[in-house]
């Protein structure tokens, strides 16, 4: 396996690993074990790459096993979901740092598919985009949706983040966690 920043020749097999756990075409008996709420398209995760080289693959031959999106506030400000936490991040600290666009950016969602999980994947490919990411920003933000504890478990008991907040938007609940990115260690 593979652990690499996606390049443009990665966007499909990336996206039928997302079909595979996105919430409105994830297989009823398959959302217990986790899912991804936002939906992406070609031109969104060229964008991705392009401006911010924020997809975070691992590949076996040409199968995108798993992957992490990482970016700018401004880059997710698109979507509404992260203005409203954009609003929010002067209101919050970690750490004893008042959070802010300069400070932080915004990870996730990361995607893993079943036959890899249980496995290092997760705690490899977190590692190698918050190591990535910690060139350009000192504290990573991401949220889970409440509907979703196998990420809650995954994102504080496998990956030690901490939650921040909790809140509402759009009619769902959800916690914030943070974490440092200097904890991220090199590539090996």
């Amino acid at each position: 396996m593979e652990l690499k920043v996606a390049e443009l020749s990665d966007i499909e097999a990336t996206l039928r690993l997302h079909a595979k756990y996105q919430i409105d075409s994830i297989a009823q008996v398959d959302k217990k074990d986790g899912f991804v709420t936002t939906d992406f398209t070609k031109e969104e995760l060229t964008d991705l790459i392009n401006q911010e080289k924020g997809l975070f693959i691992v590949k076996e031959g040409e199968e995108v096993l798993a992957y992490v999106m990482a970016a700018s506030w401004e880059f997710w400000s698109r979507w509404p979901m992260f203005i409203h936490m954009i609003k929010e991040l002067p209101k919050l600290t970690y750490l004893g740092e008042t959070l802010s666009t300069q400070n932080s950016y915004q990870y996730g969602p990361i995607c893993i598919d079943k036959s890899v999980r249980g496995t290092a994947v997760l705690k490899d490919i977190f590692n190698f985009s918050l190591w990535h990411m910690s060139k350009r920003y000192p504290i990573l933000v991401t949220f889970v949706n409440k509907i979703n504890p196998r990420s809650y478990e995954a994102h504080k008991r496998k990956l030690g983040l901490d939650v921040i907040q909790e809140f509402e938007f759009n009619g769902n609940s959800y916690w914030e966690f943070a974490t440092e990115t200097s904890k991220a260690l090199p590539p090996v």
